[in-house]
């Protein structure tokens, strides 16, 4: 199987602070890949170096065998991150159609795209209010939306389902699932463990270390035990 993200020797320090300390991870296509640990690990960290915004103080990644920073690969990257990055005095199609604009889309394609990640995500409704009275949840809905706009090949997904209410975190990760089948890969950070447990493969981090990493099946066989959040203690990890 080929691999889709790749991560060897990366370490990232702030001045004097290191927050990533010696990371290897390899993501294989078509896998939802999990990334667990408490807020400060520093998983949100080492999504930006994967998508190209920081860079690693020393180590490597490749995504689709390219190395990153790559401005092209942009396009193949679908991003969503942990605080909403959305223009509010913009109604919420305007701002699926900004996000369109900066990819090679024909304008059909655009309006067909836009309507495919309203629809997904239960906004098409509400694409016509301006997105300052947006509910939380339907920010983090829409941030989605604009992930999903490029169909990109890769998506990256910080705390995907942050702040939304129960029924809808089922629909979202209903719909990970799906894109999944499609061949997509897909990188998502949580510190829910019920959500650990949908991930085909996971790496749990603390203190910008990966204390252990495997599939749900296989974390709760080595560590004995029936829950994962079970093995986070046991790996080392603690509760928030």
């Amino acid at each position: 199987m080929a691999s889709t993200i790749v991560i060897k020797d990366v370490s990232k320090s702030f001045g004097k602070k290191a927050v990533l300390n010696n990371i290897n991870l390899t993501v294989d296509s078509g896998q939802i890949y999990g990334l667990i640990g408490p807020s400060g690990s520093g998983k949100t960290t080492l999504v930006k170096l994967i998508v190209g915004m920081d860079r690693p103080s020393q180590g490597h990644i490749h995504v689709l065998d390219t190395p990153i920073p790559n401005l092209n690969l942009l396009q193949k990257i679908g991003y969503m991150a942990q605080a909403d990055a959305l223009y509010t005095d913009l109604t919420g199609e305007e701002n699926l159609a900004f996000f369109a604009s900066l990819f090679k889309l024909n304008k059909k394609d655009q309006k067909e795209r836009i309507a495919y990640a309203a629809e997904l995500v239960n906004l098409t409704p509400h694409l016509k209010k301006k997105v300052q009275d947006y509910s939380g949840g339907m920010k983090r809905r829409l941030s989605l939306a604009v992930a999903l706009i490029q169909d990109p090949q890769v998506l990256i997904l910080d705390e995907p389902t942050v702040g939304i209410d129960p029924e809808l975190r089922q629909s979202i990760w209903a719909e990970i699932h799906r894109l999944k089948e499609t061949g997509k890969t897909i990188l998502v950070t949580t510190h829910v463990m019920d959500e650990a447990e949908k991930c085909d493969r996971l790496a749990m981090v603390r203190d910008g270390e990966i204390l252990t990493s495997g599939t749900p099946a296989e974390l709760k066989e080595h560590y004995r035990i029936t829950s994962l959040e079970e093995v986070f203690l046991k790996a080392g990890g603690k509760k928030e």
